[in-house]
């Protein structure tokens, strides 16, 4: 299994796995999400970015999972430390290929890549009700820092 930085020539695949990873989505809050299409043009907006990059997970050729992830700096603050984090925007295995150890490798080369790019911690965000994904992350050494809540108008 091979952990790598996605170029243009993963696009069809990528596709693939983000709408597994919208089906989800879909599921879990139909309130806020539907299914899409990411265009080329999203993928190239993240490959033209200098703070953010979609590794993937190959396996033979075949790509069986990616994480889109970013370096942000805190808001600048008074009461907030100076931090920069990686943030994993979207992650997702092929469910087949789940429970295979996968995930944890993602996790790893995460923490590699936030170290060459200086920081300081990752972020990302789980739904509640993804219980296999939320015991996923804690398995990785995450844990609960704050809550987001929200308010239907």
């Amino acid at each position: 299994m091979l952990i790598r930085v996605a170029t243009m020539d993963d696009i069809e695949q990528l596709r693939c796995l983000y709408s597994e990873l919208e089906i989800d989505a879909v599921k879990y809050q139909p309130e806020h999400f539907i299914l899409g299409y990411r265009n080329d043009d999203f993928f190239n907006s993240i490959f033209e970015s200098s703070n953010q990059d979609i590794l993937v997970a190959e396996d033979n050729g075949k790509i069986v999972g990616f994480s889109h992830v970013m370096i942000l700096k805190q808001k600048n603050i008074a009461c907030l430390k100076s931090q920069t984090a990686v943030y994993i925007q979207d992650m997702d295995v092929l469910e087949c290929e789940r429970s295979k150890g996968i995930g944890t490798l993602f996790i790893d080369a995460i923490k590699e890549y936030g170290k060459r790019c200086g920081a300081d911690f990752i972020r990302t965000e789980v739904f509640p009700q993804n219980v296999d994904g939320m015991r996923f992350y804690e398995r990785n050494g995450f844990g609960e820092m704050m809550k987001t809540i929200e308010c239907q108008l």
